[in-house]
């Protein structure tokens, strides 16, 4: 047997309100492939972030290839070779792509070798990104490529890997996959998050699961089924979501040919969009990130109030010059992509951050003089914690405290408690656990079947393919035509994401005119027999 490249033993971390880890102990061998399986909460990211320098343990021994090491910041992990991607960024907003991945390497590097190297690997991994963009211009989606990128430049003989494929198509997931089996068939030893069960099933070798910060179980997850593997970290399957079939009804929001030029010279123009939302349907729109949902989702939202009258609609309203406060008198709630700054505020508690978005529609937390009932807040905001299964001590919970996936129940909680009229959200289950996400996913339909209308933006192919009635998809600014969902497949959506949709919609249009041309041959032939 060789030497294991990590072994963790006993690994204990407390915080004042939560045992984040609690006695766990992994080990991970040269070229595995090693999954860490648990719901939002269980304690992943803290024991990732524990091997990485980011945050030191209370008790507990960490050997790296067989030499005990006390790693006391990320610069020592990555000296030691230890290089991590975090689902929540580490990046400098105001710093260019290649100056973000240059404060993590060698000085003996210049910027402009850094720049050279990042666009070589954009290419070779398909990643695709400009090394001379600020990240304040990024998508969500694109700083992640960035931060692929950075662990990746580092030759890491421990790749850590924290939700890699949430923004990622189909096809360049699979190209992902190709360059990670060859990282591990090279000797480099992987640790892999995610929620995607049947991407680690296909992956990884090896899976400890967590559940409440504790180990409940190791495995092979190849030989385990979706099933198996949620039972393992839930504790029980999820629940299977009902789709019934219903008739939409009237026009709740309409785009008409909507233009909005670009406010910077890296973002996208949205170029004569077209769209309709009615009540009781969900219509979803697939994307690569960075191909324009940020300016669209600005325009929809009034965080952009650019367009041009008549292009925005709610109703018979028109909508493309309201504010977001006046949207949400006409009943758009909104769930952005980015949950810390845009959806909720860092410092603010669960309580305070309700009000952010719904002191038009409570009538509870203003009176007279503007003084804010905290303690009817505070109930309301644990009303929403228990209907939504949110972790976390209370309330009165700083937003930042909370993982990613129990602050993304929270808000969307927040929202579709408004009982909107439209209801727009960006990545509903973005890392978030497979009975978070069946739960999320559950509420958008029931919303739906109250006859809400529902527009869902995300890079998650199963989950709109889960929810939605309808399929766009958007590429360099421009949208698709719809599609019926039972008419979608993975493969058409995925080659519409790189803009070729225009044949197959060409194609369509000449067999539906083949079809009326057999028609009317038809009618004519049997008209003359009868005659």
């Amino acid at each position: 047997m060789s030497t294991p490249r990590l072994q963790l033993t006993g690994i204990t971390k407390r915080y004042p309100s939560v045992v984040a880890n609690s006695e766990v102990s992994l080990t991970v061998m040269p070229g595995q492939t090693h999954a860490v399986l648990g719901e939002n909460g269980a304690g992943k990211s803290t024991l990732m972030k524990i091997i990485y320098g980011a945050v030191k343990p209370d008790e507990g021994t960490v050997l790296f290839n067989g030499q005990a090491v006390h790693i006391k910041n990320p610069q020592e992990a990555r000296a030691l070779g230890i290089s991590m991607v975090f689902q929540h960024f580490s990046l400098f907003d105001t710093l260019t792509v290649a100056e973000n991945v240059w404060l993590g390497l060698s000085k003996s590097l210049s910027l402009q070798q850094v720049t050279q190297r990042i666009a070589a690997k954009a290419i070779e991994y398909g990643l695709d990104i400009d090394p001379l963009r600020p990240v304040h211009t990024l998508s969500v989606g694109e700083m992640q490529r960035v931060e692929i990128i950075r662990a990746l430049l580092t030759n890491p003989q421990l790749l850590i890997l924290d939700e890699p494929t949430s923004v990622l198509t189909p096809q360049a997931v699979e190209k992902l996959f190709v360059v990670l089996k060859k990282l591990a068939s090279e000797g480099c030893s992987i640790l892999y998050i995610s929620h995607k069960l049947h991407e680690i099933r296909e992956l990884c070798n090896a899976c400890t699961v967590l559940r409440g910060g504790k180990v409940t179980g190791v495995c092979d997850p190849s030989q385990e089924s979706n099933a198996s593997l949620s039972k393992l970290m839930i504790g029980a399957e999820p629940p299977q979501l009902t789709h019934r079939a219903q008739k939409p009804g009237a026009a709740v929001l309409t785009l008409n040919k909507l233009i909005l030029p670009r406010e910077d010279q890296f973002g996208v123009d949205i170029e004569g969009i077209s769209l309709q939302v009615r009540t009781g349907e969900v219509v979803g729109i697939a994307g690569v990130s960075g191909n324009g949902q940020k300016e669209l989702l600005y325009a929809l939202s009034g965080e952009d109030v650019r367009a041009k009258p008549g292009s925005i609609f709610m109703g018979a309203v028109d909508a493309s010059r309201l504010h977001p406060g006046q949207r949400r008198k006409l009943g758009l709630h909104f769930v952005p992509e980015e949950r810390l700054g845009r959806g909720a505020v860092p410092t603010l508690s669960l309580a305070q951050n309700l009000l952010l978005t719904r002191q038009e529609a409570i009538a509870f937390p203003k009176v007279g003089g503007g003084w804010i009932r905290v303690k009817q807040l505070e109930r309301h905001a644990a009303d929403i914690m228990a209907r939504f299964k949110v972790k976390a001590g209370g309330p009165g919970s700083l937003a930042r405290s909370l993982s990613g996936g129990n602050l993304q129940k929270f808000i969307v909680g927040r929202e579709i408690d408004a009982n909107p009229r439209l209801f727009i959200v960006s990545q509903p289950t973005w890392g978030v656990d497979v009975g978070a996400a069946a739960q999320i996913r559950g509420a958008i339909l029931a919303l739906r079947d109250a006859g809400c209308a529902v527009l869902v933006v995300s890079e998650e192919l199963d989950e709109l393919f889960e929810v939605s009635d309808r399929l766009h998809v958007i590429s360099r600014g421009q949208l698709s035509p719809s599609v019926p969902i039972t008419e979608a497949t993975v493969e058409k959506i995925g080659e519409w994401m790189s803009g070729l949709w225009d044949q197959d919609v060409q194609q369509h249009l000449a067999e539906l005119e083949g079809i009326a041309v057999v028609g009317e041959s038809a009618q004519s032939g049997g008209t003359h027999a009868q005659a």
